[in-house]
């Protein structure tokens, strides 16, 4: 489990659930190692901020996370966390990596804000 104050996803049905039932979903899909961290803090400030979207971690190494591990969108990726915004269950944006609070509100603002009145 990670020790986060996300939601988590701990399993395959659990993730398809959320982004079948929720317009707009992002799940950080790491560990609790120094490039995981600084991403997992970003989302859960910015959960006030984005009430609209619902931010969840996924355990790397659960083999659950074969859902995250395996799509199209992260081959190739060499680093975690995999970060993915999805919108009416499609893969809108995917990135890997630490990020920054700047990237990441860039990509909710430019993935998100269609359905978010000013």
């Amino acid at each position: 489990m990670l020790y986060t104050n996300l939601k988590h996803i701990e399993s395959a049905a659990d993730h398809a659930q959320i982004i079948n039932e929720n317009e707009q979903v992002t799940i950080i899909c790491g560990r609790m190692g120094p490039m995981c961290i600084p991403v997992y803090r970003i989302a859960e400030e910015l959960e006030a901020d984005y009430k609209h979207v619902n931010f969840y971690d996924m355990e790397f190494d659960n083999p659950e996370s074969h859902v995250i591990r395996n799509l199209p969108e992260v081959k190739g990726f060499m680093g975690i966390p995999f970060t993915i915004y999805y919108k009416n269950g499609k893969v809108m944006k995917a990135t890997s990596g630490i990020q920054t609070k700047t990237q990441v509100t860039s990509i909710l603002d430019q993935e998100f804000a269609a359905t978010v009145p000013a």
